[in-house]
């Protein structure tokens, strides 16, 4: 690669870099203009774990609730614990 190759190439890249920041600062500034009219972009880049609910578990009274497990055999109720023999 010779002097003026590289004079290009390094002018391309900065020109680019140059293009690529305008063109995001004029989203923000559309963004910013409109955001009274128009619901924001969400410049989200992490989803919001910290934010959730921690998870319940069934109480056993719950648990008593849920429609048995039938033997597809029989059709008798099968118990969940414990319903395969060894």
């Amino acid at each position: 690669m010779d002097m003026d190759t590289a004079a290009v190439f390094l002018a391309g890249s900065i020109l680019y870099a140059i293009g690529l920041i305008v063109i995001l600062a004029a989203t923000i500034v559309a963004n910013n203009l409109i955001h009274k009219y128009w619901k924001s972009f969400g410049w989200t880049f992490m989803p919001n774990y910290w934010a959730q609910e921690t998870p319940r578990f069934a109480t056993p009274e719950e648990a008593a609730k849920i429609a048995p497990h039938l033997d597809p055999v029989s059709g008798e109720p099968v118990p969940e614990i414990n319903s395969k023999k060894k």
